[in-house]
């Protein structure tokens, strides 16, 4: 499999999530030392708190995506290791963050390092457990599980407008649609999927363990020639 990555985008992200999140904890003090050593001054200890909480939820978003090791990059690559030649992803070169591209098609990849029991049902995702320090993590050290149904379509629509504007106007003909699909990818061992069978999620939903699987299996089915992925890959290369 090939890879592609921004690696300057990395970096600059870690260090404005590690930047942000030490700030943060240094104006949350500040805010604590002012509340109890000048009580009179509640206005400037509560801004202080309210800003040094936003930067470091700031520095929790930046940090989870791109300063913490493995980071979701180099565990989808860890957990497609094997596959072929005709596969290439890419991480933060493309109209996704996370997009894979080869004869099962295309993919926007996204991954989630959440924990606890995953749920889909009724239209409406929702994550329980996680363990004692849960809420406390979920606050101070943890995004929530946010929308999935978004992140999937706007992946999708974002990877179809981008390619729509690169490609050759008869690549892919109306009767031969660009093949974009999803995937979300639990990566933290301590999440448990759990989508009753008679609920259908806007994409597949998996473990990171399993990703591999679903690529290969999904790909004896319809997907792309070499021909064409060596159009898409051509189109990307003249977007840059």
């Amino acid at each position: 499999m090939n890879i592609q990555r921004n690696e300057r985008l990395i970096k600059r992200n870690s260090l404005i999530g590690r930047y942000a999140m030490f700030g943060g904890l240094a104006v949350l003090l500040g805010g604590m030392y002012i509340s109890f050593k000048y009580q009179e001054q509640f206005g400037l200890s509560m801004g202080a708190l309210l800003l040094g909480f936003l930067l470091s939820q700031v520095g929790i978003f930046y940090s989870n995506r791109w300063g913490r090791r493995p980071r979701p990059d180099e565990l989808l690559d860890q957990s497609l290791k094997g596959l072929d030649y005709k596969f290439t992803i890419y991480h933060y070169t493309s109209p996704a963050p996370h997009m894979l591209l080869g004869p099962s098609g295309i993919w926007a990849l996204i991954p989630y390092y959440q924990r606890g029991t995953i749920t889909f049902d009724k239209g409406r995702w929702r994550q329980r457990g996680g363990g004692a320090m849960y809420g406390y993590l979920k606050i101070f050290a943890q995004e929530g599980l946010g929308r999935p149904d978004l992140d999937v379509s706007s992946g999708i629509e974002n990877i179809q407008a981008y390619l729509k504007k690169y490609l050759p106007a008869d690549a892919f003909p109306e009767d031969s649609p660009l093949p974009v699909k999803a995937a979300l990818v639990f990566t933290n061992e301590r999440a448990v999927i759990s989508i009753p069978d008679d609920a259908t999620p806007p994409a597949a939903t998996v473990m990171l363990k399993d990703l591999k699987s679903l690529v290969r299996k999904t790909e004896k089915g319809k997907g792309l020639t070499i021909e064409k992925i060596k159009v898409i890959e051509d189109a990307l290369l003249s977007a840059k």
